[in-house]
């Protein structure tokens, strides 16, 4: 029987093992960035982009005092979001993707706190993201109340038991596509947000094209361009920035 329980043992270590091992390989190979993100990557005479630890953008003039952190979608390479965070910068802010550790914003929730403490040039911030990273950008909002001005939720929701609605003061935008196949599941989160939220369905739009990565899978089939839904993302996303200014 003893030799029986050992063999047992050895085998569910071995199948850890296994599953652990697949599971660092899965996530070491992300969705990939498309060539429209890649060539945002390129600084000009506009914007200034520094590429480690963290993607920054920075305007070439002036110095900017408000923030935005964009935490990636699950699987998905930080730089697929690239061309929106440069968008922003050419506005005149500072813009930052976090590279999540195995592609996975759950796994370093938290690393909005270093971008701060790291840029302390910058008093305002906004944070947010898309899908699995708004996700966590709700949750570090949830913890550090007081850090930010603005949350945006890019096709993306505050899970169960993250409740925000009493945050009065937060500015929060909630975007996302009317052909992303989660659309109900981001409506009836609706309660978790404070009642000043705004709430943006884009019509046509899908999960994938808030950044340029390809297809998702399971996602819906987008009507209007990649391009076009972006468009629409950025115009709110200024909205957002200038109310959590004032």
């Amino acid at each position: 029987m003893k030799r029986w329980i050992g063999r047992i043992l050895a085998a569910l270590a071995i199948l850890l093992v296994l599953a652990v091992i697949g599971f660092v390989w899965w996530g070491a190979h992300p969705l990939k960035a498309g060539p429209e993100a890649i060539a945002a990557l390129e600084g000009d005479d506009e914007v200034r982009v520094s590429y480690g630890e963290w993607i920054e953008f920075r305007p070439a003039a002036g110095v900017p005092v408000t923030g935005v952190i964009i935490y990636p979608g699950g699987h998905v390479e930080a730089s697929a979001y690239a061309p929106l965070a440069r968008t922003l910068a050419r506005s005149g802010y500072f813009a930052v993707i976090p590279q999540m550790p195995l592609s996975l914003a759950v796994l370093k929730p938290d690393e909005a706190q270093e971008i701060m403490l790291a840029n302390p040039d910058i008093t305002s911030w906004i944070i947010g993201g898309h899908s699995l990273g708004g996700a966590m950008a709700a949750e570090f909002v949830a913890t550090h109340p007081r850090a930010v001005k603005g949350l945006f939720l890019w096709a993306a929701y505050s899970v169960e038991g993250t409740d925000l609605s009493g945050l009065l003061d937060l500015e929060v935008l909630s975007i996302f596509g009317s052909q992303d196949g989660g659309v109900e599941r981001m409506r009836a989160s609706r309660d978790r947000l404070p009642p000043s939220a705004a709430w943006v369905e884009i019509p046509g739009g899908n999960h994938a094209q808030f950044g340029w990565y390809g297809l998702q899978p399971g996602d819906g089939t987008a009507t209007i361009s990649a391009t076009e839904q972006q468009r629409i993302v950025v115009d709110h996303m200024l909205e957002l920035i200038e109310s959590a200014a004032d």
